[in-house]
């Protein structure tokens, strides 16, 4: 189960910075939910089946998972992951969402106000995708490409939930 539920969630986070990089979404705490996942052919289950999944696990477990997750400055939400943005990191546009060590990269290839296109690429992933702004504070994302060698895709939503992160740390 581990397998499963973690190689989505971290491709989910890996490519976080190239979808939230917007120079106009508000700052505050955000929801990123994924689904339409697949691996090699394989749906994938999405952020909200993984979510069910995490809450069924012993109190034990859980609770180490979501100390692990919090130390990286991402807690469950109510249908995905949620992160804290602060304006300074919005306005840089160095929205640090992912582990600084896990040696992924993007690049913004194209952009305008409502869409931006990029690429990216990880150790045990690469490919590219297209980030709709709808406004400050939702945008949805198209992602293709490879993960462990094998065709995947993803469609992602942010939401915008707060602007204040509570207890959650910037990244």
């Amino acid at each position: 189960m581990r397998r499963v539920l973690s190689n989505p969630l971290l491709l989910s986070l890996c490519l976080l910075p190239a979808l939230a990089s917007a120079v106009d979404i508000q700052p505050g705490l955000w929801e990123i939910s994924s689904n339409n996942m697949q691996v090699g052919g394989q749906a994938v289950p999405g952020m909200e089946v993984m979510l069910e999944q995490l809450k069924s696990l012993p109190p034990e477990q859980r609770q180490m998972m979501e100390q692990m997750m919090a130390q990286q400055g991402v807690q469950l939400g109510d249908k995905g992951v949620r992160i804290c943005m602060s304006e300074a990191q919005i306005k840089a546009q160095q929205i640090p969402l992912q582990d600084p060590e896990s040696g992924c990269s993007n690049e913004v290839i194209e952009r305008s106000a409502e869409v931006w296109k990029f690429r990216f690429n990880c150790p045990n992933g690469q490919g590219e995708g297209e980030t709709r702004f709808v406004s400050d504070k939702e945008f949805t994302s198209q992602v293709n490409g490879t993960f462990d060698g094998q065709s995947s895709s993803m469609q992602s939503h942010a939401r915008w939930v707060a602007a204040d992160c509570g207890a959650l740390r910037q990244q």
